[in-house]
């Protein structure tokens, strides 16, 4: 048996699995849909908070020098003022004449229209602020515009001494923050890697300046050891930093965890930035309130440095999906081979742990099925399918990337015994109904 992704893994492959299998639709659909915008599904929805749980028990739960917020998508619009995001959060923005298609210019390899072919027929590029723009109150005036958040952090900044004081917070401290995010991009695409409303994990770890560059190459060590110990193929990671002009006007240093895509190459996947004392002082600045830490040990008012360590939950998803997915030629009992799509998901994330598949719909089976399901549930997220053969099952829940299957047969009723079957090797083992709770925790837990 062969094992391998297809040596050209498209967007398209995907796109038809997640729709296929409920992990993710075209937001909008039935009108047409709507570009920049997805709706995730039932087992979307359960790998997402899978990638957000993980997320969360690695930055805060475990950890005792970080806390977490969860602030409103809507702020007072100093906030964005103060930040710089009003004068300095854009693209670069042209038109083709010939098609008036319009296209970031910086993501364009040539003065030839990716759309039309016109070549040289291109715009002066113009900036374009990615902020959406609303109104809170019955009047839609300039008093009243406030702007969907392009980015979770400054709510960690704005509240930097609220955490300080109730939580009595000494540094070095993190805030983090999981939260929805709105950039109104030019030319989403690429599924869900570029979109204009997303999910964002962030933290701001604040520090004693002098201490910052020890701290940040604390993060992106263990942001890079993150992804591989969930799955994701060191081959496919690497680190890149950022050069001087690419600096964002808040950052001493920028590093980005890049993973290689076979459709558009390295691209980022998280961005660990120094970004200094700069969004302090700038809302100390702006609010005509300090944001400054009392040193005990020194005496004195310091304003932190911040390392922040930043990733998309749905470009995170995307990348799990893309690494994960396999496919591999089976033999067949006609003796043929076919072709066996799996998705390769740490047991962590898969949207299903376990799946419940009796041998067949014989009305013998199905008592003791549903019991075994009504087992599993309060531990495990489970999934019960009795339709079909049991091979297209076992191909059904490998596509699905569920780590173990559980079968019950005619013996079942004998021996109160039942077949795991593991997702990545095929193989089987037998266990008994007792010990299946125990025994399937300790094979997700990778023992």
């Amino acid at each position: 048996m062969t094992t391998e992704q297809p040596k050209e893994l498209t967007f398209d492959t995907l796109v038809s699995l997640s729709k296929r299998r409920g992990f993710i639709f075209p937001s909008s659909e039935v009108y047409g849909g709507i570009a920049g915008f997805w709706d995730y599904g039932p087992l979307g929805v359960e790998m997402k908070n899978n990638i957000k749980r993980e997320w969360w028990r690695f930055m805060v739960q475990e950890r005792d020098d970080v806390v977490g917020i969860d602030a409103s998508v809507i702020m007072n619009p100093k906030v964005w003022e103060a930040s710089g995001h009003v004068a300095t959060f854009t693209d670069p923005m042209v038109d083709c004449k010939n098609c008036k298609r319009r296209y970031r210019a910086d993501h364009l390899e040539s003065e030839v229209c990716p759309d039309c072919g016109a070549k040289g027929q291109f715009t002066e590029a113009r900036n374009f602020n990615l902020m959406f723009k609303t109104f809170v109150g019955p009047v839609e005036d300039d008093a009243n515009v406030v702007y969907l958040r392009p980015e979770t952090a400054q709510a960690m900044f704005v509240n930097f001494d609220n955490v300080v004081t109730s939580m009595r917070r000494k540094l070095p401290f993190g805030i983090a923050q999981i939260g929805r995010s709105f950039r109104n991009e030019i030319t989403p695409g690429n599924f869900i890697f570029r979109d204009r409303e997303f999910e964002q994990m962030e933290m701001e770890y604040f520090c004693k300046p002098g201490t910052d560059e020890q701290w940040h190459k604390h993060w992106l060590d263990a942001r890079l050891n993150w992804h591989k110990n969930l799955g994701v193929r060191e081959e496919n990671l690497r680190i890149r930093e950022h050069e001087q002009e690419e600096l964002s006007h808040y950052s001493k240093g920028t590093y980005d965890i890049e993973y290689r895509f076979d459709a558009m190459g390295w691209s980022e996947l998280e961005g660990i930035a120094n970004r200094t004392d700069f969004d302090l002082q700038a809302h100390g600045k702006g609010s005509g309130k300090s944001l400054s830490y009392f040193d005990e040990e020194s005496n004195e008012h310091i304003v932190p440095y911040v390392i922040e360590p930043a990733l998309g939950v749905d470009r995170c998803f995307l990348v799990m999906l893309y690494d994960a997915y396999r496919e591999q030629e089976v033999p067949t009992a006609a003796g043929k081979t076919e072709q066996r799509v799996y998705l390769q998901l740490h047991p962590a994330i898969a949207p299903i742990k376990v799946a419940v598949l009796p041998l067949s719909r014989n009305e013998k089976l199905g008592p003791l099925s549903k019991d075994v399901h009504a087992l599993l549930r309060p531990h495990f997220m489970t999934q019960f399918d009795d339709a079909q053969s049991i091979g297209r099952r076992y191909r059904r829940q490998d596509e699905i990337g569920t780590p173990l299957c559980v079968t019950i047969d005619f013996d079942s009723l004998e021996d109160n015994a039942v077949t795991i079957r593991d997702r990545d090797t095929m193989e089987q083992t037998r266990v008994r109904i007792e010990e299946l709770v125990d025994t399937l925790r300790r094979k997700l837990q990778g023992g």
